[in-house]
């Protein structure tokens, strides 16, 4: 059985996906970046590897994506992490047309055909509003952790307007939401959908096509995914993995790659085993 590895190195988490011939996923992992991207794309691929019995030359070939992929220095190719959150999104949801990715720092609409293939995109690079940062500034002015936004934002029952469209001001707009004695429960409500209208409008300049796909690590907030299917009056499709999703696609064209036959030669194989 041969193998190959995406890994994806973002601005807060690193993911590391490994597949096997019948492109499955056979180990993944997830750590957060750090300071050394080197070593965090590293270390995800080893600790992905950990999971399994997999040794590492059986892994024939790796593709580095994200926004540190060129730090990806054992990979052996690079793809961006567009092309690959629409390459993934279109394995493990058959009939995608449409890919949101929503991570730390930006966030992507992707229309997509059936095979992922990238047809149009649009992103949200140079404004945090309708990414994860922004939930990050919520949850440091209400001293909340990420993962209870979410759960905690379904409990709202009349939310708040968020109006900034900066996340530098956002704490302060939260605090004045605080004094004026509305709850955390619906300014969160009121965050989530803040963040749900700015992405919607990613997806709008694309062309919203049957089928959307909601990527990133972002996709685990289930506050976000209510939001979102609430105001498209559409259920999206969301997995475990979905967060894994650029790793995933990485790993794919890794194994076009490894059946083609550009596997790792004897001489990078054994220049791997002395380093």
């Amino acid at each position: 059985m041969r193998y190959t590895a995406g890994v994806d190195v973002g601005s807060t988490q690193t993911k590391a996906v490994v597949i096997d011939e019948s492109r499955t996923i056979v180990a993944r992992s997830l750590i957060d970046t750090g300071a050394d991207v080197s070593r965090a794309a590293q270390n995800a691929f080893d600790a992905a590897l950990a999971t399994t019995t997999i040794p590492r030359d059986a892994v024939g070939y790796v593709i580095g994506t994200g926004y540190g992929r060129y730090k990806v220095t054992f990979g052996d190719r690079q793809v961006t992490e567009i092309s690959c959150h629409g390459r993934g999104a279109a394995h493990m949801f058959p009939g995608t047309g449409t890919v949101l990715d929503m991570g730390g720092q930006d966030s992507k609409a992707i229309r997509v055909k059936p095979d992922g293939e990238i047809i149009d995109f649009c992103m949200n690079d140079k404004c945090a509003a309708g990414t994860g940062r922004f939930l990050g500034a919520a949850a440091k002015a209400l001293g909340m952790t990420l993962d209870d936004l979410g759960p905690t934002a379904l409990n709202s029952d009349r939310p708040v307007r968020i109006s900034t469209t900066c996340t530098v001001f956002a704490e302060a707009e939260i605090i004045s939401w605080l004094g004026k004695g509305r709850s955390v429960e619906d300014i969160l409500w009121g965050v989530h959908k803040s963040i749900a209208n700015r992405s919607i409008g990613l997806l709008r300049r694309v062309g919203l096509v049957d089928g959307i796909t909601f990527t990133g690590g972002v996709a685990r907030n289930i506050g976000m995914i209510k939001a979102l299917e609430e105001m498209l009056e559409r259920k999206l499709n969301v997995s475990e993995d979905s967060h894994f999703m650029g790793a995933l696609g990485a790993a794919l064209y890794a194994m076009d790659h490894l059946q083609a036959g550009e596997g790792r030669t004897e001489e990078r194989v054994y220049a791997e085993a002395r380093a």
